[in-house]
């Protein structure tokens, strides 16, 4: 009887467990076709020419829950707008507006949060965070000048990240139209990040 007793208790947990990771999992399934959807239209696609026609899809790494994490956010104080380097050598205005830490397979690692301050004029961008970082996936399985990941405005002390949801640089694609903000050093992950867009570099032969 115990038996049954305990097996009853653990079905109403393993149906809650799976619910909440689907949702996770839809979240990044729209995540995946909006990008999709968004290469694939020329009027909003990065990509040019033969790219752009020969265009199906991305390739994304699996769906890893481990690689979505509660950070603890800390926001910086007394933040002074800074200039960016982009990829073309010009720069870009951002400020920092905090820092996440959290943790993978056992160990801490901080990220920089900033803002742009030309997105921020606009309404609908006013509560964005912008993420570059750079991970040792890079120039192999992601693009070599690392990826970005666009975060809100936190309500309280802590903030989730997906890297399920990370993305490469427009530059990756077309690197003569776009001027994309090269990943500050304090960004580099020691690790590798196996989530989000994967990359096979055919657009700079």
């Amino acid at each position: 009887m115990r038996k049954y007793i305990l097996i009853f208790l653990f079905l109403p947990l393993l149906a809650f467990s799976q619910k909440m990771v689907s949702k996770e999992v839809m979240a990044v399934k729209k995540f995946q076709e909006e990008l999709n959807a968004e290469y694939l239209d020329p009027k909003t696609s990065p990509l040019r020419g033969d790219n752009l026609s020969n265009f199906k899809k991305h390739p994304f790494f699996p769906f890893d829950i481990k690689y979505r994490m509660t950070a603890r956010f800390v926001k910086t104080k007394k933040s002074k707008p800074f200039e960016l380097p982009t990829s073309s050598g010009k720069t870009k205005s951002y400020k920092e507006y905090g820092k996440a830490t959290f943790e993978l397979d056992g160990k801490s690692y901080t990220l920089t949060l900033y803002q742009s301050l030309d997105l921020i004029k606009q309404k609908k961008y006013k509560d964005h965070l912008f993420l570059p970082f750079r991970d040792e996936t890079n120039g192999k399985e992601t693009y070599g000048g690392g990826k970005y990941m666009d975060l809100k405005i936190p309500k309280g002390n802590t903030i989730i990240l997906d890297f399920n949801q990370s993305y490469q640089p427009y530059c990756a694609y077309n690197a003569y139209d776009y001027n994309c903000p090269i990943v500050p050093e304090e960004n580099k992950l020691p690790v590798e990040i196996k989530a989000g867009v994967m990359y096979e570099d055919i657009y700079h032969h």
